[in-house]
């Protein structure tokens, strides 16, 4: 894989960008079109959003308005939204991904994720999370063998989360969308995906959005400074490297572009010395706590 950009076939068959443009904390309507256009721009063809990220709107009219600049069509983009965690449950789970499907003013969803495994109000030792996010599950997997989600997978679920989910679905998750960098590789969690076809896709690449230790790490800079490339484009490529797909994010264009650039390889040396990393931390919420 080192010198190319693939795309990856999903278990349903389909193909998916290793790198798409991530939009957490990505708000406002002319801070969406501006990105949304530096990202098409620069070769993004893949946008990822989530109910909870109040964005959904403003990047299906960005999306409407730009697509034709590049000459492009809906169907040359692949969109992934999630379900929030308030909308766990048969009824509300269906009405949720149809709420997300008229934000976006889209037919159909490339993907769409349960985002949490705990559902909201509940708490995370309740076996009851198990209960509600099994009738979750299944009421996505109807969508999905409706046509109106081409894709349906999960965020933040563990090895415990999929083995649970295993022994009770029709459709297995085509992603796992999780925290996975060098500072917290995940390891088990990532054979067990790959043994059972399921596509391990990061989120926080870089670390914390307040919290630089991972970009500044020595193993990162050193191997940063040798190549010429930014810390950021090290890391990245660390995990596409691997099979994994990366959702890097920004605001700014020259950023938003160096990120898309990942042609070049990690040496085998490099590859060894990012995962042999003693540091262990952890950026954002931790799934394992949710029964």
């Amino acid at each position: 894989m080192a010198g190319s950009l693939p795309s990856v076939t999903l278990n349903t068959g389909r193909l998916m960008p290793i790198v798409g443009f991530g939009t957490f904390q990505i708000v406002g309507r002319s801070q969406i079109f501006r990105v949304v256009d530096a990202a098409l721009a620069s070769g993004y063809r893949s946008f990822d959003t989530a109910a909870v990220y109040g964005n959904e709107e403003d990047i299906g009219e960005a999306l409407r308005e730009l697509l034709p600049k590049y000459g492009l069509t809906r169907n040359d983009i692949f969109l992934t939204s999630k379900l929030a965690p308030s909308d766990h449950g048969k009824n509300a789970a269906e009405r949720a991904a149809r709420d997300s499907l008229s934000r976006l003013g889209v037919s159909y969803l490339d993907m769409y994720l349960v985002h949490w495994p705990g559902v909201a109000g509940i708490p995370m030792e309740s076996s009851r999370n198990l209960q509600i996010r099994t009738e979750t599950w299944n009421a996505l997997s109807a969508l999905y063998k409706q046509g109106i989600l081409r894709g349906i997978g999960v965020s933040n679920y563990t090895v415990k989360h999929l083995e649970e989910l295993f022994a009770s679905c029709e459709v297995k998750p085509a992603i796992n969308q999780v925290e996975f960098h060098p500072h917290f590789q995940q390891k088990e969690l990532f054979k067990f995906c790959e043994a059972h076809g399921i596509h391990l896709q990061a989120y926080s690449s870089l670390g914390g959005s307040h919290n630089r230790s991972l970009v500044q790490d020595p193993v990162v800079t050193s191997i940063s400074q040798r190549l010429g490339k930014s810390p950021a484009q090290v890391l990245l490529r660390w995990a596409v490297q691997q099979g994994v797909g990366v959702l890097p994010k920004s605001v700014t264009p020259n950023r938003i572009a160096e990120n898309i650039k990942l042609n070049f390889p990690l040496s085998e040396a490099d590859m060894m010395a990012l995962a042999s990393i003693k540091r262990v931390e952890k950026y954002a919420w931790n799934p394992a706590r949710v029964a």
